[in-house]
């Protein structure tokens, strides 16, 4: 009998022991399949590589404690209407985070984007702004300090070309608008920019492209560029090499994003996609954004970092040319467009 009892003893422990090990292993099997890993692509303008590193980053690790799902950011970089091409050709890029809204309204035209994607965020979709700013060789030895020095005896002007690069068309259109609003005539700003081209070696499609000319090749007096690409050349390549020229006057540079929408919906990464964008205007994208020279929305953290940020006056582009993007799209960048008829080589 007592061989008996401590049998039954001995079964009804293993059975306890089973049903343990099985509910630890259902606790895994449950864990393992409620746990998701998604992957996207931030398709982006040229400059922009530094600071979308850290972005992605910081919401990678916001993403896996707020949702216990880790996500990967993959990141594609070139000139920003090479990038939109690329886009509509196929390249499956959950958002797109351009420098000017031209080139979401391309991908836009072809389906990929909703039609009110400039309301879908906050600030017109643009969570930072930028403005076009000059790199010189340090002690600015062609004394280049406004927009009227770069036509100047030889001075040879870097910038990428208006054609590919959304940085560049910035630059044109600050050149533009400082000659249009100077001599409050469109014939005169043309011959302005007519001049500031004969000062251009070499066009390159980005603007990244576009500094490793200036930087690596030695080229050029002068490098147009964003802001946050002048100043963190400036930081990590040594006060002794280079300095940032403040114009008097410049263009303000909006930087929209947007979802690709049939690319989201098929990889099921809406949600996530929706939720990188929106990371972009919390406090901690916003100091990102500040870290790298970008001009965060946000009043008090561009507050908090004002010191970084240069001042001068600023103008958008609806000041210039009336219509805006599209305008200036048709007349200056489009297929036979004013810069096709100042600049042919």
């Amino acid at each position: 009998m007592q061989k008996m009892i401590l049998i039954d003893l001995f079964n009804k422990r293993l059975i306890h022991r089973s049903l343990y090990l099985l509910g630890l292993l259902t606790l895994t099997f449950t864990g393992t399949i409620s746990a998701k890993e998604y992957s996207i692509l931030n398709v982006s303008y040229d400059v922009s590589r530094e600071l979308y590193k850290d972005i992605n980053v910081a919401f990678s690790d916001y993403w896996l404690k707020k949702t216990g799902d880790k996500v990967n950011i993959q990141q594609s970089h070139d000139g920003s209407s090479k990038q939109a091409a690329a886009v509509i050709a196929g390249l499956e890029a959950d958002v797109v985070t351009m420098n000017q809204e031209t080139d979401i309204d391309k991908i836009a035209t072809k389906g990929l984007i909703s039609k009110d994607w400039l309301t879908r965020f906050p600030d017109n979709s643009a969570p930072y702004t930028s403005t076009t700013v000059f790199l010189v060789r340090k002690g600015n030895p062609k004394n280049i300090k406004d927009w009227d020095d770069l036509i100047k005896a030889d001075n040879a002007v870097i910038l990428s070309n208006p054609k590919t690069s959304g940085n560049a068309r910035y630059s044109y259109l600050a050149a533009w608008g400082y000659a249009l609003r100077k001599s409050g005539s469109e014939e005169k700003a043309r011959e302005f920019i007519t001049q500031l081209f004969k000062h251009v070696p070499v066009l390159n499609t980005g603007g990244r492209a576009a500094t490793n000319t200036f930087i690596q090749n030695n080229t050029g007096d002068v490098l147009l560029t964003f802001e946050n690409e002048a100043f963190l050349i400036a930081k990590d390549l040594g006060a002794d090499k280079f300095d940032v020229i403040v114009p008097s006057t410049s263009i303000e540079a909006e930087h929209p994003v947007a979802i690709i929408n049939p690319v989201a919906a098929k990889k099921g990464t809406q949600k996530v996609a929706e939720a990188y964008l929106e990371f972009l205007w919390t406090d901690a994208g916003q100091e990102i954004i500040a870290k790298h020279h970008y001009r965060p929305r946000n009043p008090e953290i561009l507050a908090r970092h004002a010191d970084q940020f240069a001042h001068l006056e600023l103008f958008s582009i609806k000041d210039i040319i009336p219509g805006g993007w599209p305008a200036a799209q048709r007349i200056h960048f489009a297929d036979g467009g004013l810069f096709d008829q100042i600049y042919s080589r």
